[in-house]
């Protein structure tokens, strides 16, 4: 146990501390499956797996609660992994090393997993507490919610019953969420010739770091740097000096805005001196951009080994053009819900892969026509590029209900346990609770949680004082339902 496990409240925390001793990254959650079976099984709880290994873990109603209808508590199992570059560290075996600074939970040097880790703890704590008023529970933890919402999708028959759903994987204490983005995600493949490497040529490792990275969606209005733009802004201006392109390997994750980015390339050996210039006078520009927002920046370009070959000219031109090109950002703000953003997209990774060079993309909208017109932005620019493009199913959007039962419920209960009213809100980020409506519509839902900052980066952290919070509202919340 960690000192994590003695902070307040305890059983939501110790509960935490032990799912962190777990590795479970997307599409690799057999060791918390196994976890949340032995949870079950070692407290008499009756437990459902279906086909994909989503879990249900069933707790009868307290004394008196029987008749009213059940309740789905709903976090996701699997967790982003993301390190800092200079840390060595396996996800798939070796625990997540927390700290306490200042106020909040973090890891070392890697991504902490509270998203959606503090839900499932919540959901645990819930599970063990019978000192707790609540109607009949079913606990449902899905697999790989990051990298494809596989686990909602292919959600079992029967794994749920309740009328109510509270989903714990949202990221600001004191608002309300009753709405979500959908979201489809878009890989554009370059196919390239490999060519000898041109006569009197300077070689450089080129690199940017320093920036903060975050949330495609919920982080995507914060103007923070994306790595694969800023790179790509200085291969372009390195061709009017000759440059040739060896190597490109930007961002990890289609749902985290990219932090790092290198690339290997060469210019004329007479020209490195005004490389070298270019480097640093676009490292300045980018850097005052980014000033507010993302300062940390860093780019660098320090001699290399000669690589093994180049792309040939023709596809490294059209790659850069299309990169520079392609839509990244926030498209619209939305009128309905003032300061939501309702369409964005992301420039997630670019990736030498084989014979191809990859880059994957990720869009977001709380409109569906909008969700695909973006899609179909960066389609365009990477088909006139010559690339092929394929797009995934993507998932479906959640309406807000603003008459919601359950609403009200949580809305009274933080305002009687606080004194005021919370933020009810909409987010830019796929929940899976538009899929569940999809398969449930008569579910009324909500989701709330604790202070998150920095998910999907190694800067991921949760505010102490905000898990108290956030307990005491889901205990009062299953107290009060009618």
């Amino acid at each position: 146990m960690s000192d994590i496990s003695k902070l307040v409240p305890e059983n939501v925390w110790s509960q935490f501390d032990a799912i962190t001793q777990v590795p479970r990254p997307s599409k690799k959650e057999a060791k918390i499956i196994k976890f949340l079976e032995d949870f079950a099984a070692s407290h008499n709880l009756e437990y459902k797996k279906d086909a994909v290994g989503n879990v249900t873990i069933m707790k009868p109603a307290s004394p008196g609660k029987e008749s009213l209808p059940t309740v789905v508590l709903q976090s996701h199992m699997d967790m982003v992994c993301e390190k800092r570059g200079d840390v060595q560290f396996d996800f798939e075996n070796e625990p997540i090393r927390t700290k306490i600074v200042d106020g909040w939970v973090m890891a070392e040097g890697t991504t902490l997993g509270a998203d959606c880790g503090i839900g499932m703890a919540a959901e645990l704590a819930v599970l063990l507490d019978d000192k707790i008023a609540h109607p009949a529970i079913e606990a449902l933890f899905t697999v790989d919610e990051e990298t494809g919402l596989t686990g909602a999708f292919n959600l079992g028959e029967g794994m749920i019953t309740g009328k109510y759903l509270i989903n714990l994987d949202s990221e600001d204490e004191g608002e309300i969420f009753i709405g979500c983005a959908g979201g489809i995600g878009t890989v554009a493949s370059f196919s390239y010739r490999k060519e000898v490497l041109p006569e009197a040529y300077a070689w450089f490792r080129a690199e940017v770091s320093g920036l903060k990275g975050g949330h495609s969606g919920d982080n995507i209005d914060d103007g923070l740097g994306n790595s694969n733009k800023i790179m790509t802004r200085l291969l372009i201006a390195g061709e009017k000096l000759g440059l040739r392109l060896a190597d490109f390997d930007g961002g990890n994750l289609h749902n985290a805005i990219p932090r790092e980015a290198h690339a290997v390339v060469g210019v004329p050996v007479a020209k490195a001196d005004e490389f070298k210039a270019l480097v640093a006078s676009l490292g300045a520009a980018v850097k005052d951009e980014l000033q507010y927002t993302d300062a940390g920046v860093q780019l660098t370009a320090e001699e290399c080994a000669a690589p093994e070959f180049v792309v040939d000219a023709d596809t490294q031109h059209r790659l850069l053009l299309a990169l520079e090109g392609v839509p990244n950002g926030v498209f619209a703000m939305s009128f309905a819900m003032p300061g939501l953003v309702e369409t964005s997209s992301n420039l997630a990774s670019v990736k030498f892969k084989g014979d191809e060079i990859v880059v994957v993309l990720s869009h977001r909208s709380s409109l569906e026509s909008s969700k695909n017109d973006v899609a179909l932005a960066a389609e365009s620019v990477f088909a006139l590029a010559g690339a092929k493009v394929t797009h995934n199913e993507g998932y479906p959007g959640w309406a807000p209900n603003p008459n919601s039962e359950l609403l009200g419920v949580v809305n009274a209960s933080y305002e009687k346990l606080f004194g005021k009213q919370p933020k009810v809100r909409a987010i830019h980020a796929g929940l899976e609770c538009g899929l569940f409506l999809k398969m449930y519509p008569w579910l009324d839902m909500v989701s709330f949680g604790p202070t998150l900052r920095g998910v999907h980066s190694p800067d991921e952290r949760i505010e102490i004082s905000t898990v108290e919070k956030f307990w005491d509202l889901l205990v009062d919340v299953l107290a009060e339902i009618k």
